[in-house]
């Protein structure tokens, strides 16, 4: 077995990963116990990654080799790379002769690595001479870069992992960290472990895992954060919490602000936030630091912030609402204190860094410096870089949709399922003349809208840099070869440069003198570039080398030449990257939601992550294991909201805003307000989709989100919609699922996915089963639909053929004039390993179609595997009471484990003592959350909510209470 040294592709926490292998194939993963970002750990994600690199996954998912169509809805067929290379390089020089250089543009990702970034940025804004280069980064860290700018002079986060061991207070805002970074999170509650008096203070909406750890809770009103904030500001001022000798030492521009929150009681944001304003004064003594500390100190306060803050009309002024509370008492450049934005993808970072963004150039200059300007052309050896800002991402669509912009380079992002208002986004890809697609995976629904798809390397493949959430670089190394005719995206984008000069720049040296065949050597020489863009920078690089990361392991910058290490902090001296070397304070009043609530849309909805999923899925997506947590598409909706409409849990309705509508199941969730609905980021058209009432293909939760976005950043209001939620009147029903054979699983669900679009309504996902015994895990499908009738004969013989019930030994009804269908297959024992799992027969495959009232009990015995014997035609009965009972293990809690719910229920029944010590009990007995913990703050919560169990009589006490009175 070989041993890799690598860092995990997913959140920005930046986990080192080690990657075992035999050289061709990787076998496992584990946590880097050297890695500073996670000393071992992984969370649920992480720790499956070697799982979503199999060999059956990457047969069935990934893209192998380029392929071309020259319309869209064509057949897409083989070509090789000089053909695909060729093709692009003749389509964009064609668009660039006949319509200028801003008539392309490039949507790359934070998933990229930074020599990656690096390329691109390069071939658009110094080959092309185009601007219109950005990023899905920019739905996620745009205002956080917006606020760092406007008040600390830099967007570089002055804190660091470490700091949460030192913090006094924890101010968690619009974050469910519990489950977006759930290794930092492990980290924040060994703090609390080993600091009891720490205050932790969560702000958001919805009383997420996070919010239920919390000392204080402030469930505010969509939008209404820079209020907060305000009002916090206030009341330090009222009552002299602010620390005045640092104002005056180290910022500037507070006088403005002051004047600003004088209005801003605690009265008038309860009012605004909905919020007690007597919660307001304690979140400002807590956050101030007065609250126990010693006279003449403060406790530290460590801001940690993400998605909530950032996705809003508001998000610039959200970042420096907040960061003007740490400047205002001096909470910042101190161990356990300071604003702390937390990344959302694994090297959104490194892509700021080096300018991979419209409005940014390398090294975090400014695309609106003409000095900056000059240094970047002269480091690239061009004449100019262009000085008309590019295109950001929403704008990028809906030039493409304009027909402004004719040709899209999309590298390693799904704007087909992750940008807002879908209906523009695909219109932009249906009419530009020239798409390309560079991805790793065949599966995602932007692939359907390309002319030209690229197979890229992937998470094991690639060699390079990312930069995590607290300015640290890790090295991403290759463990296996990429799969099938796969090429790095710096390797191909370097390989269309060059081809794309020879007719920009014919007989020039080139721009890209990357050696391609080489990859460690050529990637260095590109981060060596990268590097020297840095000299003199805030971010300076120049004493660190892929020798020194090969050494010492990751290192934070700035670590410029001449230094021994990077900073852990920043701005401990009180001196900041602006003109003046002072912080500036930014006063911005409070502004409503882009979209507020009307009585046409009552509902407020917002977005936000799964605890076992990534962004669009195409990765996590391909594990049935990963769907134990939540294993359907669903909107979540406060109980109350569903008892005044009678509505009961898994009923479907129609979710619609101004821009589109989806159908989808709902469920009581008590953890929102009323009023307020809510629905994962991740539930795109591969999931959920169906047609519209006019034909048109659903397209996923973004078929309603917003596109309006900050002023400041360009960050859509992706957390706020308003919505109507209606009943959908569909009475025809569908539920199929089935086991399927490994190799073929992930093939059978792209192939039933393909048919939702037949449906008003269907979602299709994958489901795995425990794997007990030597077989191991099993993989299954699982598809919904929704008709207001029964479709036609084909549709349903189709999936039956798909789920492998097209077989005489099915046990099969059909009456077509009332549109009821039912077919199942049992396992037989003494069959191939395929379907001989077990010695016990058990439910293999089932349809229903119109009455599927049994669907509940018949979904139970298929996927927990049951024993099936005494069913037999007793299948074929409609109804919700089994005829045999059925008992349910329950819901996977804890899937590293396996453990369910209701395994946990029983458990806490015996458990007594604190919450502490029945915590302690219950993974005494089933290990849940032992591994990697992500599980652990529903595990709290779940002991919270169960009465402990009465201590076991003491023998003492036992003889006592025999005796007479």
């Amino acid at each position: 077995m070989q041993a890799t040294r690598s860092t995990c592709p997913y959140c920005g926490v930046g986990c080192g990963v080690i990657i075992e292998s035999d050289g061709q194939a990787i076998t496992g993963v584990r946590g880097d116990p050297d890695h500073p970002a996670n000393f071992g750990r992984l969370c649920t994600k992480g720790s499956t990654l070697h799982l979503t690199a199999s060999t059956a996954v990457t047969l069935q998912t990934r893209l192998l080799r380029p392929q071309w169509r020259a319309r869209h809805g064509d057949a897409l067929q083989a070509v090789g790379w000089d053909a695909a290379l060729d093709t692009a390089a003749r389509a964009f020089g064609d668009v660039i002769e006949r319509h200028g250089p801003d008539a392309v543009g490039f949507y790359v990702s934070g998933q990229l690595l930074t020599e990656d970034y690096y390329v691109f940025n390069k071939l658009a804004k110094g080959l092309i001479g185009t601007n219109n280069i950005d990023t899905n980064s920019r739905l996620c860290m745009s205002s956080a870069v917006a606020g760092y700018k406007a008040t600390l002079g830099a967007d570089a986060p002055p804190a660091c992992y470490g700091d949460v061991d030192h913090a006094g207070c924890l101010f968690i805002a619009g974050s469910n960290a519990a489950w977006a970074h759930p290794i930092l999170f492990r980290r924040i509650e060994d703090a609390r472990a080993a600091n009891p008096g720490m205050k932790v203070i969560v702000a958001d909406p919805r009383r997420t895992d996070t919010a239920g750890t919390a000392d204080l809770f402030l469930p505010l009103l969509p939008g209404t954060d820079v209020m907060l904030f305000n009002a916090m500001l206030h009341v330090m001022l009222r009552e002299g919490w602010v620390d005045a000798g640092y104002i005056a030492r180290h910022t500037s521009g507070f006088d403005a602000l002051r004047t600003l929150v004088q209005d801003c009681t605690p009265a008038r944001a309860a009012e605004v936030c909905g919020l007690p304003a007597e919660d307001i004064v304690t979140a400002a003594r807590w956050f101030a630091g007065v609250d126990g500390a010693a006279p003449g100190a403060r406790r530290p306060t460590l801001s940690l912030y993400c998605q909530g803050l950032n996705q809003s009309s508001s998000g610039t002024a959200k970042n420096a609402a907040l960061i003007n509370l740490h400047l205002a008492c001096g909470q910042i450049g101190r161990p356990g204190a300071g604003p702390f934005s937390l990344t959302g993808q694994p090297n959104a970072m490194g892509g700021r860094e080096v300018g991979g963004l419209a409005n940014l150039l390398s090294a975090h200059r400014d695309l609106g410096n003409a000095g900056h300007r000059a240094e970047i052309a002269a480091h690239w050896g061009v004449a100019d870089v262009p000085a008309k800002p590019g295109k950001t991402a929403v704008e990028m669509f809906q030039a493409a949709a304009d027909g402004e912009i004719r040709a899209l380079w999309i590298a390693c992002t799904n704007p087909a399922q992750s940008m807002p208002d879908q209906a523009t986004v695909r219109r932009a890809l249906e009419r530009a003349e020239f798409v390309v697609v560079q991805e790793a995976f065949a599966t995602t629904a932007t692939c359907e809208y390309a002319h030209l798809l690229l197979p890229a390397s992937s998470w094991g493949e690639k060699v390079g840099t990312v930069t995590n959430s607290e300015r640290r670089i890790s090295r991403v190394r290759p463990a296996v070869p990429a799969p099938g005719e796969a090429r790095h995206d710096w390797v191909a984008a370097v390989q269309f440069a060059q081809r794309l000069e020879e007719r920009l720049r014919p007989g020039a040296a080139t721009l890209f003198p990357y050696d391609t065949a080489d990859a460690a050597a050529g990637a260095q020489a590109i981060w060596n570039e990268h590097r020297e863009s840095t000299r003199g920078r805030d971010l300076d690089i120049t004493g660190l080398s892929w020798d020194l990361l090969e050494a010492r392991g990751p290192q934070q910058w700035p670590l410029p030449e001449g230094a021994a290490t990077g900073r852990e902090r920043l701005y401990e001296d009180g001196v900041f990257p602006t003109a003046d070397g002072r912080a500036r304070f930014a006063a911005h009043a409070w502004q409503p939601l882009a979209e507020p609530r009307e009585s046409r849309y009552p509902f407020s909805l917002t977005t936000g992550r799964l605890r076992d999923q990534w962004h669009g899925m195409s990765r996590t997506g391909t594990l049935g294991r990963l769907f134990g947590h939540a294993a359907e598409p669903s909107l979540q909706m406060h109980p109350d909201d569903m008892v005044q409409r009678g509505w009961q849990g898994g009923e479907l309705v129609q979710v619609a805003s101004k821009r589109g509508a989806i159908v989808v199941p709902v469920q009581p969730d008590a953890t929102l307000a009323p009023q307020q609905v809510f629905m994962a980021m991740h539930w795109g058209s591969e999931a959920l989709s169906g047609r519209s009432a006019t034909g048109e293909p659903l397209a996923g939760v973004n078929a309603l989100t917003t596109s309006q976005f900050c002023p400041g950043s360009k960050q859509p209001e992706l957390k706020h919609a308003a919505v109507q939620v209606t009943k959908a009147e569909l009475p025809w029903n569908l539920l199929a699922m089935a086991w399927l054979p490994q190799a073929q699983a992930l093939s059978v669900r792209q192939q039933l996915a393909a048919l939702m679009r037949e449906l008003p309504f269907a979602s299709c996902v994958p489901f795995s089963s425990a794997g007990s015994g030597d077989a191991g895990p099993r993989t299954g499908v699982l598809l919904r639909g929704a008709a207001h009738e029964a479709p036609a004969g084909e549709l349903l013989a189709r999936i039956e053929s798909l789920l492998g019930l097209a077989v005489p030994d099915a046990v099969r009804y059909v009456d077509r004039g009332r549109g009821q269908y039912r077919a199942a297959k049992l396992s037989c024992p003494t069959a191939g390993t395929d379907t001989a799992h077990t010695a016990t027969t058990t439910l293999e495959a089932v349809l229903l179609g119109g009455d599927t009232r049994s669907g509940g009990w018949m979904r139970t015995l298929l996927q927990e595997e049951l024993p099936a014997d005494a069913y037999r035609r007793l299948l074929l009965v409609p109804s919700t009471v089994p005829p045999v009972a059925v008992q349910s293990r329950g819901k996977a809690v804890c899937v590293c484990l396996n453990v369910t719910d209701v395994a946990i229920t029983q458990q806490l029944a015996a458990c007594h003592g604190s919450d502490a010590e029945r915590l302690g009990q219950l993974q005494g007995a089933l290990r849940c959350g032992t591994q990697c913990g992500s599980c652990v703050p529903e595990l709290k919560r779940m002991v919270r909510a169960i009465e402990p169990a009465a201590p076991a009589p003491q023998p003492e006490a036992a003889v006592a209470a025999l005796q007479p009175a």
